[in-house]
């Protein structure tokens, strides 16, 4: 059972979200400011938190900025009143993994929890090749070595930017299976290397769909085929 931490200063909403968590078999804990949730979070293990910014005292933004120095990995959701898209982006590059504006749909905010938890634990790209062990990944005529980062196709050096890597990376690690959208942009926001001439890649949904794009391409003259799986994701043949 998951257990999440609940930052808001909202006694109502709080012991509603509270119940709620609780009838879909989640632990709760609560916290009413920065201070309490940081204390909180120095003493029990959480697997992830719902955090509103307007908190009293410090803002939540700063519990944010803290978490993510202080807890590798830890899932954040921005549950807010603030609705502006300045505020939005700047969540976004802070660190938080999703982000809510009130006031919100329960469904929604708990299929999206759902996902950011599960996401969680999902093997980053650049994870995923360490965690079967292996160095390189042979499917027909493509081999990957992810030592060096690189792919061939029947013996052709594959013309590979960080981002298309990274992304054939992870679907050969999951061959034959679905790759969400959702697992690859939080497996970039997890990697967030820089294409060539931009300062940081981007992690909008239609970015994706330019990458699956140009690897299709690339993998045209192979009998691998990258399958739009519709309203799920991505997925790569088995040769």
């Amino acid at each position: 059972m998951a257990t999440i931490l609940i930052v808001e200063d909202d006694a109502l909403l709080l012991d509603a979200l509270s119940g709620q968590l609780q009838q879909l078999q989640f632990g709760v804990c609560t916290a009413c400011s920065v201070a309490e949730a940081k204390t909180l979070l120095q003493t029990q293990a959480v697997d992830g938190i719902i955090l509103d910014l307007g908190l009293p005292g410090a803002d939540g933004m700063d519990l944010l900025t803290w978490a993510r120095s202080h807890i590798a990995g830890l899932p954040v959701l921005i549950l807010t009143a603030r609705d502006g898209v300045d505020d939005r982006v700047r969540g976004l590059n802070a660190g938080a993994d999703d982000y809510i504006t009130k006031p919100f749909n329960m469904q929604e905010l708990q299929a999206r929890l759902q996902a950011m938890l599960r996401r969680a634990r999902q093997p980053a790209f650049t994870q995923a090749s360490s965690a079967a062990g292996a160095q390189h990944t042979t499917l027909g005529p493509l081999v990957l070595d992810h030592t060096a980062q690189t792919a061939a196709l029947n013996g052709d050096t594959l013309d590979l930017t960080q981002r298309e890597w990274e992304l054939l990376a992870l679907l050969a690690h999951r061959v034959g299976e679905v790759v969400t959208r959702d697992d690859v942009l939080a497996a970039w926001r997890a990697s967030p290397a820089a294409e060539p001439g931009q300062a940081a890649a981007p992690l909008a949904s239609n970015a994706l769909e330019v990458y699956v794009h140009r690897l299709r391409k690339k993998l045209d003259s192979s009998p691998l085929a990258i399958r739009n799986i519709r309203g799920l994701g991505y997925m790569l043949n088995k040769p």
